[in-house]
């Protein structure tokens, strides 16, 4: 079998996850933010003195402005990082109209940092730069580092943070929501919810399970403590 042969009918043996997509960094943290902030928030005015109807009313207002902003946000950040990218794409189109030498000279040079050798990164620049559909898309790639045909929606990245925050910010309120009215249930739902977020993040990235779930459950006890304290501090002066 000659290596032609081969090559047209190699096997792909494994699949790559998708580490450039719009969903799991928004989803990630708006879960994360969502269980560490209502929870120091619900913490807060638990040690300011505040009763149960207080508590829940503080918890939802909490959840519903936080999923708004964080859609919100995550939808403006990307719409603005695809803006720019466009912007950038359409720079690089102007300049392989106008400059096309210069852009063909800039390609070869790419190739030859990567290791390739002068006379086949030359050859290969050339017959990219001959088809003027593929010529920008690959200096795109070569040059900005970005896919001109995979841009992250902002869409799926504000759907995405909006629902992870309201379930994060919805677990230290269930507690209250089921008649408690301390703060020892909802600080073992939040801490479990911590728990399972770290292992799944952590699991999903290739790390260890024990790893993710006690950086979580770590950084969020400490936001919650903090905030207890000064709710503490403050109901006391207060009253």
């Amino acid at each position: 079998m000659t290596a032609t042969a081969d090559l047209g009918t190699a096997e792909i043996h494994h699949q790559h996850r998708d580490v450039t997509g719009g969903w799991l960094r928004p989803a990630t943290f708006g879960v994360v933010d969502g269980l560490v902030s209502n929870f120091a928030l619900v913490a807060g005015v638990v040690g300011g003195g505040a009763g149960t109807h207080t508590i829940l009313l503080t918890g939802l207002a909490g959840l519903t402005a936080g999923a708004c902003s964080m859609a919100t946000g995550e939808f403006v950040s990307v719409s603005s990082q695809n803006e720019l990218a466009q912007a950038e794409i359409a720079r690089e189109q102007h300049e392989l109209a106008t400059n096309p030498a210069g852009e063909l000279r800039e390609l070869t040079l790419a190739y030859q940092a990567k290791g390739v050798r002068q006379e086949l990164a030359e050859e290969v620049a050339r017959a990219l730069t001959a088809e003027p559909d593929v010529a920008w898309r690959v200096h795109v790639r070569e040059e900005l580092g970005v896919d001109p045909d995979d841009l992250p929606s902002p869409w799926s990245a504000a759907g995405s943070s909006f629902a992870a925050f309201a379930l994060g910010a919805l677990v230290p309120l269930l507690p209250f929501v089921l008649g408690a009215s301390g703060l020892v249930p909802a600080l073992l739902a939040s801490s479990a919810g911590l728990v399972v977020t770290g292992a799944l993040t952590a699991k999903l990235t290739a790390r260890s399970g024990w790893f993710g779930a006690s950086r979580q459950l770590v950084l969020g006890g400490l936001s919650a403590a903090v905030t207890f304290g000064v709710g503490l501090l403050v109901g006391t002066g207060v009253s």
